[in-house]
């Protein structure tokens, strides 16, 4: 998916999504990191392949400052809507809109991602990179994410800790759904936190499409 006129795409998408700014103020609980544009073109572009972008509505649960949202609104959606508690970013999202000047209809919702006030009447597809659960106090912060997920998605592509495929194919088998790709990625992730020892270190994620049955 990556080669010839297509990885073309994809590079194009992730330059066209180099000029999205990222956190002002990241806050350590919500787990606010800044999805790295590769990323964030990697997974539009493969949605984009799969069907799951033109047409549709796109939701991206705990959106930050708009990456993924914007990225599906640059491949010809019906709508997206991005969906965060926290109204700081979401105010980077409209100036990021204007920056990427997507022709979409996006609309921004600040509200509990965990609790997505959603009903579509149509197929949605959810993008999200939802924290990891990594801060003590904020285990399982991904399940919270997938439970909203099953509940109003029809398709979803996620990012997890690498290591998440037994939990993520668990919970999709228990709540209607079936992983049917799995990609590994890498995740840039600059010093901006206290706690954080080095100036850039890099992750290793997974990325899940799942279909739901719901």
């Amino acid at each position: 998916m990556t080669g010839g006129t297509a990885g073309g795409t994809r590079r194009r998408l992730a330059q066209e999504l180099g000029v999205v700014a990222g956190f002002e103020n990241p806050r350590a609980p919500l787990e606010q990191y800044h999805t790295p544009p590769d990323l964030a073109a990697q997974i539009v572009h493969v949605a984009d392949l799969q069907g799951d972008i033109e047409g549709r509505t796109i939701v991206d649960l705990g959106c930050g400052t708009g990456m993924l949202a914007l990225g599906s609104a640059l491949r010809g959606p019906k709508r997206t809507v991005g969906i965060d508690v926290d109204p700081a970013p979401l105010t980077t999202a409209v100036e990021n809109e204007r920056r990427v000047a997507a022709t979409a209809d996006v609309s921004w919702v600040r509200a509990d991602a965990t609790e997505a006030p959603i009903c579509a009447d149509e197929p949605v597809t959810v993008l999200m990179n939802p924290p990891f659960g990594a801060q003590t106090g904020n285990e399982g912060a991904d399940r919270a994410f997938l439970e909203t997920t099953a509940d109003i998605a029809s398709v979803s592509y996620s990012v997890h800790n690498a290591g998440s495929r037994e939990f993520v194919e668990a919970f999709a088998a228990d709540n209607g759904g079936e992983v049917t790709h799995a990609f590994a990625a890498e995740f840039d992730l600059p010093k901006q936190f206290d706690h954080h020892r080095e100036e850039t270190r890099t992750i290793e994620t997974e990325v899940f499409r799942i279909e739901w049955s719901a």
